[in-house]
């Protein structure tokens, strides 16, 4: 433990790439503290120091309930370099997002709100923080009295809340944007995968990466991982600059395309297409949690509607009601924002909004993908929007047609002096075959109104000139054909062709069709269905992947899909010295300490990878499986295992 004038160092609490987080009491103030000691092989660098010192400097002059509080700086002439902040007796983000993977989506822009308002009273005082992330987010959460509901009742609704507290740190690469800036322009600090493009390539730094970088973590806690990833930081950093990354309701359909789009803006590679600062992205997110006025907090009425209702501005208490009980949460607040959706989606489409209907219902059936009422509500809505483009699409057609009939009659007109030809012994001129050109196959007569020994020459010729499909019965043929079309006049029900063209991962995917049991899925195998429309659920044996749900529209003809499901990462905790350091041999960039259950990106449902100790090169083969937790054990050196 360092040593460190007027206070007493209790224990290490954090530790990151520039500094050591020591757990320390004041006793000239009674109070616990939190101290960021620099790192000793850091200390001597005058560049490291410098940006050590401004971050005191610039994190000082902020005072918000939503940004750590720097209490003391060290001297320069001290022999430690560090700086003194308030004690946040909480988890980072970080930590709550490998415990418990993707949050609900309301209560993860909950949190995006107030780390926005910490950051537009930042920006207000010229200070970009450039490195929001989930570890410099911290959460304290302090668990309710069995007496809280009376002191509730006793002091009102606004108590509610008050023992949540989401605070941001390290300010440790913020750049002033005054004429006294401290860091270089150029310089490219901070985690890959949080920073935005301008920030990447050396150029000037403004509020808008703060927006970028609260886009990624958003969306990480939305969706679970983060939006631009890769084997290594290369390929992080290079797909931060092309801007790609797979759209969030697509990666998990409860997000919906509302929050999806808002999302894209954050996230936008150009900076004038994102949220101009932290307040106009704050306020878009609110406005969409005003329009939804969810209430599911302890203050809900029956009725859904009560003062801890998220459209009004209480989010504070559904983070609070979410950490108090995730999983009963959870389930109160899947049924209310289901009934909810139901809502808002009939009043959009009572007044004609079908787009803003679908966008609700959907999401809705995302969450609740075998209700039947849900099914039949957005099945009637694809066939609507598919009749809708159907007719836009043939509107243009008929148009053609009626000129092409005009011009036809008029063509007729002018050849009816024409020589007639022989049906027995056609010779056609220019004139007969331009007339036989222009017939359709799939208009021919029937077989029955041709004239006895007729060769049927229209049809044959037709065919010429578009390929015929082969005939069930053998080689395609103008016969062959003209019985099809004697066939589709039937009124037969319509059987139509459901290929997987493309399927990822490409073994062990299962398909299962409206509610029937799912059955095995492979490139080129085909499901038949009927022309009406269905809902296709894409599912990994061993629940290795999260589930997908496709609607395939009513209609005629094959359907080509191309299906990509996401792998579930894998929970991997090292059991060795709290003090090392471990890593993955196969993922370098993935940093493990003991005890801490880390989350594994997976290409397979099992894969075999070695667990490195740093800096000893001890390794531990371990099988790590898609969705589930494996423990790999470090016993102390020359010990038996």
């Amino acid at each position: 433990m360092p040593h460190i004038a007027k206070y007493e160092v209790i224990e290490e609490i954090g530790h990151g790439g520039m500094a050591t987080v020591w757990r320390a009491h004041d006793p000239r103030l009674s109070r616990d503290v939190a101290i960021k000691v620099i790192h000793r092989h850091l200390r001597d660098s005058a560049e490291i120091a410098h940006r050590f010192f401004v971050e005191a400097k610039a994190v000082a002059k902020l005072r918000h309930p939503n940004i750590v509080e720097v209490y003391d700086v060290s001297s320069p002439e001290d022999e430690e370099q560090y700086l003194v902040e308030e004690l946040v007796r909480g988890r980072s983000l970080r930590k709550i997002l490998e415990t418990h993977g993707a949050l609900p989506v309301e209560v993860a822009v909950n949190i995006a709100l107030e780390l926005l308002g910490a950051l537009s009273h930042a920006h207000a005082a010229g200070v970009i923080h450039r490195d929001i992330k989930p570890e410099n987010v911290l959460i304290e959460h302090t668990p309710p009295r069995a007496d809280a509901g009376k002191d509730a009742a006793a002091c009102g609704a606004d108590a509610a809340g008050e023992r949540v507290k989401v605070k941001l740190t390290d300010f440790g690469i913020a750049k002033l944007l005054d004429s006294q800036g401290m860091t270089s322009t150029g310089q490219v600090l901070g985690s890959p995968a949080h920073m935005a493009p301008e920030q990447i390539e050396g150029g000037e730094v403004d509020a808008r990466a703060d927006v970028f970088g609260t886009g990624v973590l958003l969306y990480e806690c939305l969706v679970g991982h983060l939006p631009f990833e890769g084997s290594n930081p290369a390929q992080v950093l290079r797909r931060v600059l092309e801007g790609t990354y797979a759209a969030a309701e697509h990666e998990r359909p409860t997000v919906g395309k509302i929050w999806s789009k808002l999302l894209d803006r954050a996230l936008s590679r150009n900076m004038d297409g994102r949220f101009q600062d932290a307040n106009f992205m704050r306020e878009a997110l609110s406005e969409e949690l005003r329009r939804l006025n969810l209430a599911t907090g302890p203050n809900v009425s029956t009725s859904g509607t009560a003062s801890g209702s998220i459209g009004a501005g209480n989010g504070r208490r559904e983070i609070e009601a979410w950490f108090d009980d995730p999983e009963g949460y959870s389930a109160k607040y899947e049924t209310a924002l289901i009934a909810r959706l139901c809502d808002l989606a009939r009043a959009s489409r009572a007044r004609g909004d079908a787009v803003a209907a679908a966008s609700d219902y959907n999401r809705a059936l995302a969450y609740a993908p075998h209700d039947k009422a849900l099914l039949r509500i957005v099945s009637t809505m694809h066939r609507s929007e598919a009749r809708r483009r159907m007719a836009k699409r043939l509107v243009p057609m008929v148009l053609a047609a009626i000129v092409c009939g005009t011009l036809a009659f008029f063509a007729a007109r002018a050849f009816k002096t024409a020589p007639a030809v022989s049906l027995d012994n056609p010779a056609p001129s220019a004139t007969s075959v331009g007339r036989v050109a222009v017939v359709p196959v799939d208009e021919a007569l029937p077989a029955a109104s041709a004239p006895a020994g007729h060769n049927r020459a229209t049809p044959v010729a037709a065919s010429a000139r578009v390929p015929a499909a082969p005939h069930p019965g053998g080689g395609a043929s103008g016969t062959g054909q003209a019985s099809g079309s004697a066939a589709q006049g039937s009124k037969a029900p319509a059987a139509r062709d459901i290929v997987f063209r493309s399927l990822v991962p490409q073994f062990g995917v299962k398909v299962a069709v409206d509610s029937e049991l799912p059955a095995d899925a492979e490139v080129g195998a085909h499901v038949t269905l009927d022309g009406q429309q269905h809902v296709l659920t894409f599912t990994c044996a061993q629940d290795a992947c999260e589930s997908k749900t496709r609607v395939v529209s009513a209609g005629e003809g094959s359907v080509e899909l191309d299906v990509s499901l996401n792998i579930k990462p894998a929970t991997l905790v090292v059991q060795g010295d709290p003090s090392t350091s471990y890593t993955i041999q196969e993922q370098p960039t993935v940093v493990l300490r003991s005890g801490v259950p880390s989350r594994v990106p997976m290409r397979g449902a099992k894969t075999s990878v070695h667990v490195l100790e740093l800096p000893s090169g001890r390794s531990e083969a371990v099988t790590l499986v898609a969705g589930q937790q494996v423990e790999v054990l470090f016993t102390a050196s020359g010990e038996a295992p």
